[in-house]
């Protein structure tokens, strides 16, 4: 009995053995396995709603679900916009700091510094920045250098200016509605000028504190200005009807950088894709959740330019489409 006991304790020593040099990697696959199903924390904040930014977050929502996180399954999602307000916007940045999520994901750029300034520890990833490193939220594009990266919208200028002397041969003077608290509007303002001058354009600024302000900003530059430029400015696209109302009343362009706007009263606009820019955003935020730091992710920078125009808007302002814009527009609205 003693025997057999020993024999059959041994064979049983053995097939442990066995079973766990086998399985020697198993408890790392558990872990990670583990880790991909284990709940995870975003919160989103957004200066504003409006159609880009709105984009931009549904972008980001959509590419997360295909890379494995999705919302009410293994990801939980907590969106707060600041309806504007740059003191609401830190008071929702201080209060995901003290929850402690494991990404923030700020759109726009006031939201962003705002978050920024929050927390240096948690993962924070961007998007709809037009300048990242005049904004101060990274170092570099290629090493941001700390809890911050994320995705850009900024645009090259050349394009912006073709079209606007495509559209307005004769353009001497360029109207520019603006928020000066937005970092990315005063960049924009201070290229605007350096590009333009080269051509014996000049460009008139007129700021607008807040969306409330820009019926007032508009009717500054009548009787001035041969087209007004809109940038990426939150203020001022939130507020766009009341810019294009002032323009369709003076019989002075709208041209625009950000894609909605035409919809909404501009003329032509050459801008991002917001929807993929999200996207791209997303897969950054993915990175980050499955554990990659953010000072190594470069910020992402759009390369495709999608092209509206307005037929009704053109009309309205004074402006004929030349066919060659018509032609390569990505959308054409009647």
């Amino acid at each position: 009995m003693t025997t057999k006991f020993l024999k059959t304790t041994l064979w049983a020593s053995l097939a442990a053995l066995t079973l766990a040099a086998c399985g020697g990697d198993k408890p790392a696959d558990n872990a990670a396995a583990a880790s991909a199903t284990e709940t995870k924390t975003l919160a989103i904040t957004a200066i504003v709603e409006h159609p880009a930014l709105d984009a931009a977050r549904a972008g980001a929502i959509q590419q997360l679900a295909a890379e494995g996180f999705k919302e009410g399954e293994n990801l939980t999602v907590n969106f707060q916009s600041a309806q504007g307000n740059m003191g609401t916007a830190g008071q929702i940045a201080k209060q995901f700091a003290s929850e402690n999520p494991d990404v923030i994901y700020a759109i726009s750029t006031p939201s962003a510094q705002a978050v920024a300034s929050a927390t240096t520890t948690i993962p924070v990833v961007f998007s709809a920045v037009t300048d990242p490193v005049e904004a101060k939220l990274v170092t570099s594009l290629e090493k941001p250098g700390n809890n911050v990266t994320g995705a850009s919208d900024v645009l090259p200028y050349e394009p912006q200016i073709e079209l606007i002397r495509e559209l307005i041969p004769n353009v001497k003077n360029v109207g520019y509605v603006y928020s000066p608290g937005e970092v990315n509007s005063t960049v924009v303002l201070k290229n605007l000028k350096e590009k333009l001058a080269p051509f014996g354009i000049n460009v008139i600024e007129s700021p607008a504190q807040k969306s409330s302000d820009i019926t007032q900003a508009a009717n500054a530059l009548v009787g001035k200005v041969d087209v007004i430029y809109t940038s990426t400015d939150n203020n001022v696209i939130n507020a766009y009807e009341a810019l294009y109302q002032v323009a369709k009343s003076a019989k002075i362009p709208l041209i625009a950088a950000e894609t909605s706007t035409v919809e909404r009263g501009a003329v032509a606009a050459l801008g991002v894709n917001y929807t993929d820019l999200g996207k791209e955003s997303g897969k950054i935020i993915a990175r980050v959740l499955k554990g990659e730091k953010p000072d190594t992710i470069p910020v992402y920078i759009s390369q495709n330019l999608d092209l509206y125009v307005s037929k009704k808007h053109a009309a309205e302002q004074g402006v004929t489409l030349p066919q060659a814009v018509l032609d390569r527009a990505t959308k054409v609205f009647e």
